[in-house]
């Protein structure tokens, strides 16, 4: 799972302004869920997801208007970005990708500018990421902060982007550009999430932690996101009562977030706890990320609901091939691994993503894992070589690159 947002709440005044419409996204396994092919029951009166009412939907209503006036004044740029920055919002939250393609046609009018509006750059680094487009998301970021290098939302954009790269030591320098942009606890859960990530796991930990205590004015969504960091620095370091801790701190917060509950549920799974992970993850369909950790549950219980499940999402995979999206690599690599048991498959999959340039400890624990099902040590040099060049301190990869090891001799 990609552990870091797209970007952050950055503290009161006209950045955060600017900025707030990103709170809360995500990538990778918590991000947007991929459009399906129809999924065709044997029992026809079956049940298969619940919609809303659209013309009752508030954000529908509110869609619309700002639809309606973008059409009067297409060359509204102000308007454009608000339109876009809505579509994303509500696409992060309710976890579905038509969003962001509304997003971007929000934008069309500068989208292919040589040089547009510098908010124009930033959102269209958000997309680009959105697309595993590393590359071109980097490019616009940089371009902004060439005109701008006081643009807090660019370099925590480019934070993120290097973290999912596997790239600490260059997301370090992108929040520590941040120390004088943002609120304490922001700018802490930046530089402990890219520590954590490059062998100084426990000063980590304790300096956020101290933050976050120190921070009783932070907003929400500047909590969850250190509640979430915290939580998963614990698990690095083998600390399950600690993850327990903040992961459900973060979620008596009250404020629905797809990677929050995917983090969580993965966590309930590592324990053996599936009961309590299929509980969490009642209702979730959407979004592929969590109904791919709602089938891993099951399957362990024994609940027949797994088959249908993971025949919605490799519906969804083969349409989105069809499309030419190979963002769902690692989804269906895990799905392949550990529900239709067919290592050789998830291997080349995990492969991919990780040539992908999708790198976190996850990316990392499922290409190994793959690679010890399929009996190809081999096939983890590379990942080895970076939890060496990062010094990546996790009890649960320590323990897979020593079995790695065991049989490569």
């Amino acid at each position: 799972m990609n552990s870091w947002r797209t970007v952050y709440p950055m503290r009161a005044g006209a950045g955060q302004r600017a900025g707030r419409w990103l709170l809360g996204l995500w990538l990778g396994i918590a991000g947007p869920a991929l459009a399906a092919v129809p999924f065709v029951p044997a029992d026809l009166s079956q049940v298969l997801e619940k919609l809303p009412v659209a013309a009752a939907d508030p954000e529908f209503q509110e869609l619309q208007a700002l639809r309606r006036q973008q059409a009067a004044r297409p060359d509204d740029l102000e308007l454009a970005l608000r339109l876009a920055r809505r579509n994303l919002e509500i696409g992060r939250a309710q976890a579905d990708p038509r969003y962001y393609g509304y997003a971007q046609a929000a934008l069309a009018p500068w989208w292919d500018q040589p040089a547009p509006p510098a908010e124009v750059r930033v959102l269209r680094a958000v997309l680009r990421q959105n697309r595993h487009d590393f590359d071109g998301a980097l490019a616009d970021l940089r371009q902004v902060l060439a005109i701008q290098p006081r643009h807090a939302q660019a370099w925590l954009n480019q934070a993120v982007i290097h973290q999912v790269r596997g790239e600490p030591a260059e997301g370090l320098r992108s929040c520590l550009a941040l120390r004088r942009l943002v609120s304490s606890l922001l700018f802490n859960a930046c530089v402990s999430g890219a520590l954590a990530r490059s062998g100084q796991a426990e000063f980590a930990y304790a300096s956020l932690w101290r933050a976050l205590e120190n921070s009783t004015e932070a907003d929400g969504e500047e909590r969850l996101w250190a509640l979430t960091v915290l939580a998963e620095t614990a698990e690095q370091l083998g600390d399950a009562k600690a993850a327990e801790q903040h992961f459900r701190a973060a979620l008596n917060l009250g404020r629905r977030d797809v990677y929050l509950l995917g983090a969580y549920a993965d966590f309930l799974l590592d324990q053996n706890r599936p009961a309590e992970a299929r509980e969490l993850l009642e209702g979730e369909q959407r979004a592929d990320n969590l109904l791919l950790r709602r089938a891993l549950a099951e399957h362990r219980l024994n609940d027949p609901a797994w088959q249908r499940h993971a025949e919605i999402l490799e519906a969804r995979f083969a349409a989105a091939r069809q499309r030419g999206d190979d963002t769902h690599a690692a989804a269906e690599a895990r799905l392949r691994l550990e529900l239709r048991q067919q290592p050789q498959q998830a291997l080349e999959l995990a492969q991919r993503n990780w040539a992908q340039g999708q790198r976190e400890p996850q990316d990392a624990r499922l290409l190994l894992a793959a690679a010890l099902a399929a009996r190809q040590p081999d096939a983890a040099r590379e990942v080895l070589a970076w939890l060496a060049q990062v010094k990546l301190e996790d009890r649960r990869l320590t323990a897979l690159r020593q079995r790695v090891r065991e049989i490569s001799s």
